[in-house]
Order: structure tokens, then C-alpha cells, then sequence
């Protein structure tokens, strides 16, 4: 999938249940805790995703470094707005340094809470842009797309964040080695392409963050092949993906919200046909899906047992009925009880969801 989206913790496990047969909670810990394969990483439109470990320096050089500079300005001009620094750029890297500082002596890391206590120069509050607050988690946060940390042991549960900061050495074993952006923006569409092709250029420049002119250098350095859409337009392959690939079995799927597939591509009608508007908010981000032979059909949500329910946007088989009810009991299942909140409620789930309050309501009635 290239990347994993890592907003909401619970996404990644999720997204690994929907693919991977049989995995548990404990090894998808194990990859990001234990074996450290994969790394979670402030990205592409100031995202965080979960990347495999090998693609890191690709990442880090490239949309991470892209994010990270926007980042600087903002949060400089943020520090001599709000009176704490006439040199917001000075600032800024003495906090940086000081965490690092305090990272060198705690290679295990430390909670964000932890080094506002311990380091009383970065507990500062400042209002940034639309009245948003911020303070220590931000230059954390600086740290991070630049590779100097990341985000180590969760603190808490799998369903939540409370990472330790810790320096990437110390959680890796070795810095990420540098590369050069165009170098990084190169690999990181060849992987693209390997997943999601084909797609077309717009969708690659809005899937990056980047540019048109980012985005075409990288499809000609991979050789990637043009090729027409359904849809008109002219998409985009790996020279070695040209072949006709065989129609699948039926097959259905439940995807939690800002899964990688729902937030592959810019131009999603071919998946979506009418129903972007319910199944996403105002804002882009996808809520739930239920897909049926490549196709999202509906939503799902869980009821108060924490029973995973499917609710559908248009009229499916009865085969396809039978499977996706059969793929929420293995839903409510693998998740024994547990109940999954989420800030990314698309007008589909509201909907889901008070179908399920009434329906509990009319049986307590």
C-alpha cells in the first residue's frame, strides 16, 4: 500500500485486518514497536502515515523536508507574533536543540508532557493562525519531519496516541541516511504507481503535496508509461505493469476511516460513482466504507454492543449482502468488545448511527 494513514491509530491496525488474514493487534504492534519495520511519519500533506522502514529516507528528503520548511516559516513568524522571541528562526532551533539535548540523556524517550515539565523553556503557548494553539508538540513535531525523531513506544492503547519521543537513532539504531529530494520524490512515486496505478498526474500532485513540475520529473525518471482512462484521461503505469490483470473474484471489504485505498487518488468517481458527498467530510477526509467488487456501496458503524453494522448508499445483491454481513461478525469479532471512536464522522456514519439509536430505542420502547 506504500503508506498506511496513521492520523487516527486505530486506522493502522484496521487497514492491516482489512488485508491481512487472521492478523492480531499484538502483531501489528510487534512491527511497529518491536521489530520497528514500520515508522510512523508527519508526510504528505502534513499527514502522518505509517511507511515501511526501508522508504523513510525517500520520505524524510522529500515531502517530510517540503512539509518541514513551510512548517519553520510558520511557526517562526507564530513565535515573534506572539512576543516570546524578536528572532523567531533562533528560537526555534535553541528548542530543537534542547529537546535533543534531553533525548540524548533519555534514549528511551519521553512524552510530550514529559519534556514541558522537565525542559520550562518550550512549555510556551502560542496562537497561531485561526486561533489554533501550540507549544511543545509542535517543535516535536518539527523534529520529526526532519528526521531528528520519532514517534517511539505508544503509551497508551492501540486505539489512542501517546508516543515517547525518542531519537531516531536510538529507535532505529542509525540516522535516516540523507538522499537528494529529487532523488526521494522518485522512489516514493514508483511506489505510488506500484500501488495505485494507474493514476493521473493531478492525482499524483495532490496525493504528494507537491508540484506539477515534482510530479513530472519523477514520472519520466521512472519511465512510467502513459495510458487512457475510462474516464478520458490519460493515466499512468510502471513500464513493468503494462499487462491485462484478470477480473478477481467477487470479493467485499471494510475499510476504516482515511484508509490508503479510500484516500488514494484525487479523481475517485470510478470508485465512488454519487457518493463523495456522503461519505466524506467537509474537509476531504473519508469516513468508513464498505465496498463490493471494487466499489463503495455504504458505511459502517459500530451499535451500542460494539457490533460492527453495515449501512448501504444503493442497492446491493444478495450475495454481496450475505458477505459484507459476514465480513462485520468477523469485524465485531477481531475486535472482542472493543469500541473505535473516531473525529473523521462522514455524513453516511451520522446517518448509520442514528439509524442505530433509533433502532435500540424501538427495542427498549
Amino acid at each position: 500500500m506504500t503508506a498506511l494513514h496513521s492520523t487516527e491509530p486505530a486506522t493502522v491496525y484496521l487497514s492491516c485486518w482489512a488485508r491481512v488474514p487472521a492478523v492480531t493487534i499484538a502483531e501489528v504492534d510487534r512491527a511497529l514497536y518491536d521489530d520497528r519495520s514500520l515508522v510512523k511519519q508527519l508526510a504528505m500533506r502534513r499527514t502522518l502515515f505509517v511507511f515501511p522502514r526501508d522508504l523513510l529516507p525517500a520520505v524524510v528528503s522529500s515531502a517530510s523536508a517540503r512539509v518541514a520548511a513551510a512548517e519553520r516559516a510558520r511557526m517562526a513568524k507564530d513565535i515573534v507574533a506572539a512576543g516570546i522571541a524578536k528572532d523567531g528562526d533562533r528560537w526555534l532551533d535553541g528548542a530543537r536543540s534542547e529537546v535533543l539535548a534531553r533525548l540524548e540523556v533519555e534514549p528511551q524517550g519521553r512524552t510530550a508532557r514529559e519534556l514541558r515539565t522537565e525542559e520550562p523553556a518550550l512549555d510556551v503557548t502560542v496562537p497561531g493562525p485561526g486561533g489554533q494553539i501550540w507549544g511543545t508538540s509542535r517543535v516535536l513535531l518539527h523534529l520529526g519531519l526532519t528526521g531528528d525523531v520519532v514517534r517511539g513506544a505508544n503509551t497508551s492503547h492501540w486505539r489512542t496516541s501517546r508516543p515517547r519521543w525518542t531519537r531516531t537513532r536510538d529507535w532505529l539504531g542509525t540516522d535516516i541516511p540523507p538522499l537528494d529530494a529529487r532523488e526521494g520524490y522518485r522512489e516514493i512515486v514508483r511506489r505510488w504507481l506500484y500501488s495505485f496505478g494507474p493514476g493521473t498526474e493531478a492525482d499524483l500532485v495532490w496525493w504528494l503535496g507537491a508540484t506539477k513540475t515534482i510530479v513530472r520529473t519523477a514520472l519520466a525518471e521512472v519511465g512510467a508509461v502513459s495510458v487512457s482512462l475510462d474516464s478520458g484521461d490519460t493515466g499512468w503505469l510502471l513500464p513493468d505493469d503494462l499487462d491485462e490483470v484478470a477480473d478477481p473474484d467477487p470479493w467485499v471489504a471494510l475499510l476504516p476511516v482515511l484508509d490508503p485505498t479510500v484516500m488514494g487518488w484525487q479523481q475517485r468517481d470510478f470508485y465512488l460513482g454519487p457518493h463523495k458527498a456522503p461519505l466524506f467530510d467537509a474537509w476531504g477526509n473519508a469516513g468508513t466504507t464498505a465496498w463490493a467488487n471494487g466499489r463503495i456501496v455504504g458505511c459502517w458503524v459500530q451499535d451500542a454492543d460494539a457490533a460492527v453494522r453495515v449501512f448501504l448508499l444503493e442497492p446491493v445483491s444478495e450475495s454481496e449482502r450475505q458477505a459484507l454481513d459476514a465480513e462485520a461478525e468477523r469485524l465485531t469479532g477481531w475486535l472482542a468488545g472493543e469500541r473505535v471512536g473516531t473525529g473523521y464522522t462522514s455524513p453516511a456514519m451520522k446517518d448509520a448511527l442514528l439509524n442505530v439509536s433509533r433502532r435500540v430505542h424501538d427495542i427498549t420502547s
